[in-house]
């Protein structure tokens, strides 16, 4: 974990809000000089703490309404299979996101769809990979919660020693 301070936070708060804010805007929000400002963000994305930058898409609106979450059962849990799985699933552009998983199923992944029709092309598609056994399929209905945002934690403050 690396080391970050309350402007380090104050910086990824603003502009996981705002990803477009310029450093002018930035600065005058976290309080600091441009210069100072622009070192911070630049020192945060050497550390990898910012990766990058990204516009949010309405997915219904670019005709994607519907959200699948599959868990994947491989035939085997090798580290070659694993890595032959991982990089055909990557080409798969509808997969959003995959996880591999620990207990009853190997991958876990949230993949978006036109319609039931266009999954069972996808599905097609994931039942061919490398090394697939299993593939379970479930239709989220709506949307609850979507956040793009992570919880931030204050830094402890630290007690003086006597």
């Amino acid at each position: 974990m690396i080391e970050l301070d309350k402007i380090d936070h104050a910086i990824i708060e603003a502009l996981q809000l705002d990803g477009k804010l310029s450093n002018v805007e930035l600065a005058l929000k976290v309080g600091l000089s441009e210069s100072a400002c622009l070192r911070r963000v630049k020192a945060l994305q050497d550390k990898g703490v910012i990766t990058h930058y990204a516009a949010h898409v309405d997915a219904g609106k670019i005709g994607l309404p519907g959200t699948v979450f599959v868990r994947v059962s491989l035939e085997h849990q090798q580290e070659v299979k694993l890595g032959l799985f991982e990089a055909a699933v990557s080409e798969v552009p509808e997969v959003m996101e995959c996880y591999l998983m620990s207990g009853d199923v190997d991958y876990m992944m949230r993949v978006v769809v036109k319609d039931a029709p266009d999954y069972e092309r996808i599905h097609n598609k994931l039942t061919r990979l490398p090394g697939v056994d299993r593939v379970h399929s479930s239709f989220a209905l709506r949307s609850v919660l979507k956040r793009t945002r992570l919880p931030l934690h204050a830094p402890e403050k630290r007690k003086p020693s006597r």
